[in-house]
Formats: C-alpha cells, structure tokens, sequence
C-alpha cells in the first residue's frame, strides 16, 4: 500500500535533484547537464547582485507571513467551533462542505474569484449600493495581497481543519466530563481541555508551515496576478517561472530554486530547535 506514494517521491521529489548541479554550470541545452562547462558560485553571484531577486523575495516574505498570521489560525478555529456541534449530521454537513474548496483547482478558482470582484461582480454591486465608486480589486496594489490571503483562507481552511478534528477526538471524553462536573462551561473547557491538548500538534503544523515560509502560493498567484500588480505579487515562484521557461535561463532560474530550498532546510531545523528549548520536546518533529 505505501509503494504508490514512495514511487511518486522518488519520481517527482528525489530523482529530480539530480538537476541541482544545473546551478553551477552554464547550461547548454545541446551538451547536456553533464557536459556542460562548470562555474561553480557565478549564477548566485547574478542573483544576489539582482535587484529583481530582492524585489519578489520580499513580495514573497510579507505575502507567506500575512498567510501564516492570518490564515494559519483560521482551522484551529474552525475546528474547535465545529467540534462543540452536537448534531452530528449537520457537522458532517458543514465539513464536507468546508473540504470542497481543497478540491478545486486554482484555475476554477481564480476564475470564480476574478468574476467576484470584477467591475460588474458583485462585490462592486456591494460598493455602489452604499454610494461607493467601482474599483478594479484585482488591478489594485492596495487589495491584491488582501484577496490572496482571503481566498487562500477560503480554498484551505477546511482541508486543513481534518488534522485538528482527528487531535480533538483523540482527547480523552473523561476530561471534559469532569469539567463538566466542576462547572466548567463550553468556552473554558476550549481554554483549559482542548487547546493544551492540541499545542503539540499546532506545534508541529507550525514548524511544517515555517519550512514553506517562501513558498507564497504559485498555483493562486500564477492564476490570479497581471502585470499591473507584479510590484506588489511577484514572487519567487513567478519569478522562478519566468526566468526558466519563457527565458530559458535554467541554470539561474536552478539557483534560485536551490536558495529556496535551503532556507527552508535552515527554518526548519532553527523553529524545530527553538520549540525544543523553549521546553516542547513532545512539540517538536525530532
């Protein structure tokens, strides 16, 4: 049963990194990877020394971290709330409709969200109705990153409230019960039962987000974004995209994938490390 998913990370995750080297050679498309002439740092040089670099790293930055501080939470939430139901059909009802978004691809999506807040969708219906002038959201600099943080809240919360709802039933039923008998009413039973008894899994869900600190959402940005708010959306995935395939610059597009995917490794292990002094050993990955 496990051979499906080790083939897919084989074959999509580790044979790949055979491409890395591509970051330290000039890359000729007629030579080949191996047979192309080594330069060992100069391609990092470029991108250091590349203004454009700094601009979509910090895009990159404000938008992950808005998504981390706005969004991340959004599911514990979501799935305290829900687990207090009692009416177990109708919290079926509510979840499967909250997974739903999680399913659907971001070009749909982005084109259902384009529609709403398009000249004549409905959130400018909304604005007019109060007196309000027409505004062309998704050509804004002020509410681009808003939106992005809205939708990705919309297309994920529900996916990402199933770990919660698994820790939730995991709790044992005879804590709340004698809260209950202490007199403990459904909010400090939230305060004192459920959420210390989640910490170690929001723990670990935390340090598994910081690892994709600079991965801003390509799908969502590549599908929503146009050139009018690149100053304020272009990220490094974009910009990635841009200088690999429709520049054919693939060793530099490789250089900045592979700084990526290093400061990541280093997040990681530094928010890992920082749990683990900070006293949560049973909070952290390792």
């Amino acid at each position: 049963m496990l051979l499906p998913g080790l083939l897919y990370f084989l074959v999509f995750h580790y044979i790949p990194i055979y491409g890395v080297v591509l970051a330290f050679k000039n890359f000729k498309i007629m030579q080949g990877i191996m047979a192309s002439p080594w330069v060992g740092f100069d391609h990092f040089e470029k991108v250091f020394a590349d203004p454009n670099f700094y601009r979509v790293l910090n895009n990159t930055l404000i938008i992950s971290l808005y998504k981390i501080v706005f969004a991340f939470p959004i599911p514990i939430i979501f799935a305290l709330l829900l687990s207090e139901i009692t009416r177990e059909r109708f919290k079926k009802l509510v979840q499967t409709i909250s997974y739903l978004p999680h399913f659907m691809s971001w070009v749909i999506l982005a084109g259902i969200f384009i529609s709403i807040f398009s000249l004549n969708g409905p959130m400018n219906a909304i604005v007019k109705l109060f007196g309000g002038d027409p505004v062309l959201f998704m050509a804004d600099d002020r509410y681009f990153r808003s939106i992005l943080v809205l939708t990705d809240i919309y297309q994920g919360f529900g996916w990402g409230s199933i770990v919660y709802f698994a820790a939730i039933a995991g709790i044992d039923p005879q804590l709340q019960e004698a809260a209950i008998m202490d007199g403990a009413n459904r909010f400090k039973r939230i305060i004192y039962i459920t959420l210390p008894m989640l910490l170690p899994v929001i723990s670990i869900m935390l340090i598994l987000r910081m690892a994709h600190v600079l991965d801003a959402g390509f799908d969502q940005i590549f599908n929503m974004y146009n050139p009018k708010v690149y100053g304020v959306s272009d990220i490094l995935d974009t910009f990635v995209y841009r200088k690999g395939l429709l520049e054919t610059n693939y060793s530099y597009a490789t250089a900045v994938g592979l700084f990526k995917s290093v400061v990541a490794l280093v997040l990681i292990v530094l928010v890992n490390k920082a749990v683990h002094m900070m006293g949560g050993k049973d909070h952290t990955l390792w």
